[in-house]
């Protein structure tokens, strides 16, 4: 089992990149012909790249995730992805929240991992969601979570306008979820699960004025989750899990400046985060996995590029071994997907069991639904 290096209970802190990251321009490779002959527009030039070998490298704005890199306090899982894999983002998506790729289920990954750590319930805030709606890999009948906009937000808020506030998110949930899984399912977690977030808000309502930092975020909605995130830790209210979202990584049309803004937004939010965290001197204590729900495909279409497969994940953290992991997939156009996209090298199945048992202590196999593959992306002293 790994341990975190203080005796402290393991945090995992989820980080959603929505929308289909391009992987081929986040970690380029840059010796390829065939990523040049294929993206005429959409593509990042060699003397650009910011180089970890001979072959690939980050994108310019990702700098500060190269300099974490090269501190050994990233792995990059490369090749993320199933067989057979959904083009459509709620489908793809959901996937991706239930580790179930064949048929439409009902629990969340995340969500069965708090059952297994807090099996009666007994804290609110073992789950911990900030970001509009609440992530279906954090809901199953019977889990108890919390999920909130912002913290200070939320400290200014009257108790009505936090009900009315509620009642917006759970519908967000309602409309989103209802079409895959039904009416039934949706709305029997939903009415067991309001009065908990509630709950929850009233004790994190006290956290952002027990916080100081000299650690500066930048102003974006990411940066700010993930001061909420490190504000609710550094204050000791027992979360294991967070969830936070960045949205915008679907970029069918003017790909260029909007994934470089991207890019260096989430970068730049880790990087202080993690500062942050080290300030605290709890960093010992987190690991981050960012992951989004699918690659794009390897032909540029002039501006963007459209929905693809066999893409990436990174898992962050000072009790990460830091380095590639798994296959960059091959460039080869006999291999492609679907004739078109680059083709998995890893299941995405086998980095939650990795994470759940190597980092959480946690079983893995009801969670994933059998046994995977796993990595061993941690220091084990």
């Amino acid at each position: 089992m790994t341990t975190n290096g203080n005796g402290k209970a393991p945090v995992l802190v989820v980080l959603q990149m929505t929308g289909g990251n391009d992987f081929m321009n986040t970690l380029v490779p840059f010796t390829e012909g065939i990523y040049y002959d294929s993206r005429h527009t959409v593509r990042i030039e060699e003397d650009q790249v910011i180089k970890i070998n001979d072959k690939l490298g980050f994108h310019p704005a990702a700098t500060p995730l190269k300099e974490m890199y090269d501190n050994g306090d990233v792995a990059i899982i490369q090749g993320i992805g199933y067989e057979n894999a959904i083009r459509s983002h709620f489908r793809a998506m959901d996937i991706m929240h239930t580790a179930e790729p064949n048929t439409i289920a009902t629990e969340g990954w995340l969500a069965k991992a708090i059952r297994q750590i807090d099996p009666h319930g007994q804290n609110v805030l073992t789950g911990v969601s900030f970001g509009r709606g609440l992530p279906r890999a954090m809901a199953a009948p019977g889990v108890r979570v919390t999920s909130v906009g912002d913290l200070d937000s939320y400290g200014l808020m009257t108790s009505v306008e936090i009900k009315e506030d509620r009642a917006e998110a759970m519908d967000i949930f309602k409309r989103f979820y209802t079409p895959g899984i039904g009416s039934g399912p949706t709305m029997a977690y939903l009415q067991q699960t309001g009065d908990d977030v509630l709950t929850g808000i009233d004790r994190l309502q006290e956290v952002p004025g027990q916080y100081e930092s000299t650690v500066e975020y930048e102003d974006n909605g990411l940066a700010k989750a993930l001061r909420d995130v490190a504000r609710t830790h550094i204050a000791g209210l027992g979360t294991q899990i967070f969830y936070v979202q960045h949205p915008g990584y679907d970029h069918h049309a003017i790909e260029m400046p909007a994934h470089e803004k991207l890019l260096g937004e989430l970068s730049g939010a880790l990087r202080d985060f993690m500062d942050d965290l080290r300030e605290h001197d709890v960093a010992e204590e987190v690991v981050i996995y960012a992951f989004t729900e699918f690659g794009r495909r390897v032909q540029d279409n002039g501006s963007g590029t459209d929905h693809g497969s066999g893409g990436g994940a990174f898992i962050i953290g000072d009790r990460v071994e830091g380095g590639l992991y798994a296959e960059y997939p091959s460039m080869d156009p006999k291999t492609f997907a679907n004739g078109e996209d680059l083709a998995h090298t890893f299941d995405f199945r086998g980095v939650y069991a990795t994470l759940l048992e190597q980092w959480m202590s946690v079983d893995s196999v009801d969670i994933v639904n059998g046994k995977y593959e796993q990595l061993q992306p941690f220091k084990t002293a």
